[in-house]
């Protein structure tokens, strides 16, 4: 952890609070910048000449690329947008920053991405009952700077794929592009050689589920963050037997995890200490830990003398 600032309130012999804030920046997503921006040019400019030679040659599969390419777009400004109010301080009426917005970027990255991809699927159903010529030699051309481009920008967010899931789905985005183009040029060989219309609607057809099963861990993800789940990578029965086992810690209740962004997880929790206040030094251990063993950076620990009482417990579960 960079840092930690430590706060405690000593009320009384039964009230005592712990905050404990860390942040991991190794690979936090505004050091993507340049990464976002080079991205947001080359698949613009890919997305115009798709739709261009897409239009001309009558591929569907072009314009689903073009179609998969323009999500990206906006997933990218998204990201981006997301990256740069997460690093906005907090205010006295958004107490955790704006963090949060990072999680409704990959909300809505995920959602775009399913409405544009049913939408080309509609469209590759009804190539099949009416067929057009596709020029062959056009889509290959095309889609085969789609692999370069594409493959390039998952390069440039390879790194930052495990640490946050706004620029893991940038990644996921770009590197299904590469595949997918490798797809499309390969469709259009077949149509150059066999005459074959109907493998570009198949191909597009394909394209589209490999976007959903793609997109699919990026939805269910985001939308877990959206409403207060535990973190995928967090395994709460672990951090309960861990503050639990802690010497001087007989009992363990009110215990929250949640993601504050797609970066920084949060924990609240009760701790009974029968022994009394212990110092601060064992709730800055445990904050450690946390953070070392978890990727909790920002812990809130309330150290109580007693087992909570059978009505509040009761009032916790109503």
């Amino acid at each position: 952890m960079a840092h930690d600032d430590h706060h405690h309130d000593h009320d009384d012999d039964h009230d005592h609070h712990h905050h404990g804030h860390g942040h991991h920046h190794s690979h936090a997503p505004e050091s993507f910048g340049p990464a976002f921006a080079i991205g947001i040019v080359l698949n613009a400019g890919f997305v115009a000449l798709e739709t261009i030679f897409g239009l001309l040659g009558h591929s569907v599969a072009l314009l689903a690329d073009a179609g998969h390419n323009l999500s990206d777009v906006l997933a990218l400004g998204v990201a981006w947008l997301a990256a740069i109010l997460g690093r906005k301080a907090a205010t006295q009426r958004f107490t955790y920053g704006l963090g949060g917005s990072s999680i409704l970027a990959a909300l809505f990255n995920a959602v775009v991405l399913l409405v544009v991809t049913g939408g080309l699927g509609w469209e590759a159903l009804r190539r099949f009952y009416e067929p057009q010529h596709v020029a062959g030699v056009t889509v290959m051309a095309v889609a085969a700077c789609g692999i370069f481009i594409n493959g390039f920008c998952a390069w440039l967010f390879a790194r930052g794929r495990d640490g946050d899931l706004n620029v893991r789905g940038v990644f996921l985005h770009m590197a299904g592009d590469a595949l997918i183009s490798l797809g499309v040029v390969v469709s259009g060989g077949i149509i150059l050689l066999t005459g074959w219309s109907w493998v570009d609607p198949l191909t597009s057809l394909a394209v589209s589920a490999m976007i959903i099963w793609g997109s699919w861990g990026l939805l269910t993800g985001a939308l877990a963050m959206s409403v207060n789940a535990v973190p995928a990578n967090v395994n709460l029965p672990a951090v309960r037997r861990m503050l639990e086992d802690w010497p001087g810690v007989t009992g363990v209740h009110d215990l929250h995890v949640w993601s504050l962004s797609t970066t920084e997880t949060a924990l609240t929790c009760h701790l009974v200490v029968p022994g009394g206040h212990p110092g601060d030094d064992l709730l800055e251990a445990i904050q450690l830990r946390l953070g070392k063993e978890f990727g909790i950076g920002h812990t809130t620990m309330q150290l109580e003398t007693s087992e909570p009482s059978a009505a509040h417990l009761a009032a916790l579960h109503a």
